[in-house]
């Protein structure tokens, strides 16, 4: 027989066998739990939830000390020092700041665990007490996790911050947890500065060195009463004067950490050392062979528990950490000066975590270079795709083998160039990541993409995409470190007992689920519940669906309020007020869907005004519902709804970008609206579901 026939053949069957196992295998399975009744699961391997994975291991402090006497002479943090910096002119006159990066310098696991230990001292040594709180407020990098881990060894609570955060949301998460010491970058510390007259609390400030912080530093000293040390000063003064030291109890808090703040006030969730090791200990059970060969890069915020789990895991196995951020990714990235490496390029990645909106630009990117250069290389690339595209998708006529392995060699080698070319695993976190991009990434750079879900509440932890699981729309069954548990949402109805698959509100429970809300124990007894068994309960509010395998679909959320697939919140109640005044609109309901960008608006039009509008530009119409279905009359509601839109001070991912306008008015009767004409969205959105579908077409 021809091999060349064997080689093609044989791995297709193969995997069609392969893949009729995947389907009948059960990932997760009926967990017999606690508290209010419900569908519940867990992952299929372990009949309770784990905690640890290292005998003798509870808090993350010993999980980083183990690794830096395990691994002492191995490779640990790694960052890009800064060649030259220049201002670059755009053709509409703008200018934009370019950065040319030279290769990475390395911090040992045995040199890093010295300067965690010289900085904690440190800490105690300028005046911080042990039973105040620190918070880290700058953007991912070596400096972040070296303040985090020295903040642990003294069993000090961290208070984690965005960088990107507003400066009433940063007094607040300042005020209400009483920080006394903020280690900061040159940008958060003229935030700082900007808002002192309004900080309580502080009384030190530790600046990271980069260039142009001088500035802001002699300005704090002139117009603030605080103690201004460089990070360098701190781990000087721990060195001279070391002090023993504190470690903590699994139960102790390790980080307070605030959310976005978008939907508000931020939040300030207390994770205990053992809600994160938790999640660490189940995540390294699903990802295979993580080890010291592995190369991972840091730019998702620090400030987020997706990034600190991540890091904490890398750190557990003894593989090296490259930091970068997303506006230095790539070659081609913003900040990129033209003909120099991003951080992908130098690093060469083995792993890395994403969100939604990254990985949709790197799709974006590689179809806008290919379309690009058009002619020979777009058809290959358009042929090799469709090919790959149809195997993953399990036909018989897809490419296999050694047919695959000639468009790797033709085409995908070229295009897994953009991360490095050495990226085997990415994990997906945040909103729910498109099937479109997911086999895209996937096929492109020949990386599996494991989708989680989880929340700040719950350590990131909830469900986990396994390795070999190759369908979309999906998040996986149970980590072993918790239960799923979907109850009955009757209002939105949502019923277990619905078939062919029960739904319901997502509750998770186990070791992950944190301790509660900082100061807010109103919001705290709401959504956080202990069982009779002493088991604690997160309810999501988020609703999903669990197929027959046990593997989470999340289908919709309680509230109205709506994550956008680039992590932006949208209020649908607070824009649909806005929205309202605007003369042509009798009802409306906004609708936005977490696979996309933008949201849609379905609106009841008020007849009278449209009329008089048609009359004025003399529209002819048979009836109010072809008016209704006119372009002119749909163009002409959308610049209305634009202008109250703006007027509102609305964001721009608030204002819908397309809608679809109504003739016949919702009311109780037809079961749309409630008495008091309040929206049924469930209904709404059942009722005109074609509509929608079409919207986001």
């Amino acid at each position: 027989m021809n091999p060349y026939f064997l080689g093609f053949i044989l791995p297709f069957v193969a995997s069609l066998l392969l893949s009729k196992r995947k389907s009948e295998k059960k990932r997760g399975v009926p967990a017999n739990v606690g508290g209010e009744p419900g569908c519940a699961i867990r992952n299929h391997r372990f009949e309770r939830p784990i905690e640890t994975l290292w005998e003798g291991i509870s808090t993350l402090a010993e999980l980083f000390e183990q690794s830096c006497k395990q691994f002492a002479c191995m490779p640990l943090f790694g960052t890009r020092k800064l060649v030259a910096r220049e201002m670059v002119a755009a053709a509409d006159g703008r200018s934009f700041e370019k950065l040319h990066l030279g290769n990475y310098e390395w911090k040992s696991y045995a040199d890093a665990f010295k300067t965690v230990c010289n900085f904690a001292s440190g800490l105690l040594r300028i005046g911080h007490l042990k039973d105040e709180r620190v918070a880290i407020f700058s953007d991912t990098r070596a400096e972040w996790q070296i303040a985090l881990q020295a903040c642990f060894r003294q069993n000090i609570a961290v208070v984690t911050i965005y960088a990107s955060l507003g400066e009433g949301a940063l007094c607040h998460s300042l005020n209400e947890t009483e920080v006394t010491t903020v280690v900061c970058g040159r940008k958060e510390l003229k935030k700082l500065i900007d808002i002192s007259g309004q900080l309580d609390t502080v009384k030190h400030v530790i600046y990271i060195n980069e260039e142009g912080v001088s500035a802001e530093v002699s300005l704090a000293q002139n117009c603030t009463s605080w103690t201004i040390k460089s990070f360098e000063e701190v781990e000087s003064i721990g060195l001279q004067r070391p002090v023993e030291e504190n470690l903590p109890l699994p139960s102790d808090t390790a980080v307070i950490m605030y959310t976005s703040g978008s939907t508000g006030m931020p939040k300030g969730v207390m994770m205990s050392h053992q809600n994160v090791l938790a999640v660490v200990s189940a995540v390294m059970t699903i990802v295979p062979g993580l080890g010291k060969k592995d190369v991972y890069l840091a730019y998702l915020p620090l400030a987020h528990i997706l990034e600190l789990a991540a890091e904490a895991i890398i750190t557990g196995v003894g593989a090296s950490i490259g930091y970068g951020s997303p506006l230095t990714l790539t070659d081609t990235s913003n900040k990129i000066k033209k003909g120099t490496q991003g951080d992908a390029s130098v690093l060469k990645p083995t792993l890395m975590t994403a969100v939604p909106a990254i990985l949709d630009r790197v799709r974006d990117g590689v179809r806008k270079n290919v379309d690009a250069k058009g002619g020979l290389a777009k058809r290959l690339f358009d042929i090799a795709y469709s090919r790959r595209l149809a195997a993953v998708n399990g036909s018989w006529l897809g490419a296999w083998g050694l047919e695959k392995l000639l468009w790797d060699m033709l085409v995908f080698q070229k295009v897994r160039a953009i991360l490095g070319g050495w990226i085997r695993f990415i994990l997906a976190g945040g909103a729910p990541l498109s099937g479109d991009t997911q086999r895209f990434i996937n096929i492109c750079l020949g990386a599996p993409i494991s989708q989680g879900y989880g929340l700040t509440e719950t350590c990131a932890g909830g469900t986990f995409s396994e390795y070999d699981e190759t369908s979309v729309g999906r998040v996986g069954p149970p980590l072993p470190c918790s239960y799923i548990k979907l109850v009955d949402w009757a209002e939105g109805g949502y019923l277990t007992t619905d078939v062919p698959m029960p739904r319901g509100e997502i509750v998770i429970g186990g070791p992950n689920v944190t301790k509660g809300y900082f100061k807010n124990e109103a919001k705290t007894n709401e959504v956080y519940k202990v069982d009779e068994r002493g088991m604690r309960w997160f309810y999501s509010g988020d609703i999903g669906r669990l197929h027959p395998d046990g593997c989470l679909e999340i289908i919709d959320r309680k509230k109205d309020i709506v994550k956008l697939q680039h992590g932006e919140y949208v209020s649908l109640g607070k824009v649909e007020a806005a929205l309202s005044v605007c003369s042509y609109i009798d009802q409306i309901m906004i609708h936005a869907d977490p696979f996309h960008n933008y949201c849609v608006a379905l609106i009841v039009a008020a007849q009278s005004e449209l009329k008089n509008w048609a009359s004025k530009q003399g529209i002819t119409y048979s009836d109010f519902s072809d008016l209704c279905q006119k372009q002119g009359t749909v163009k002409e509601v959308l610049q209305s709804l634009v202008k109250a839109a703006k007027q509102a001070r609305l964001e721009k991912f608030e204002i819908p970008a397309k809608i679809k306008l109504i003739p016949e008015p919702w009311t109780p009767e037809s079961g749309l609206v409630t008495a008091a004409l309040k929206l049924k969205r469930e209904v709404i959105k059942k009722a005109y579901e074609m509509d929608l579908a079409q919207l986001y077409s």
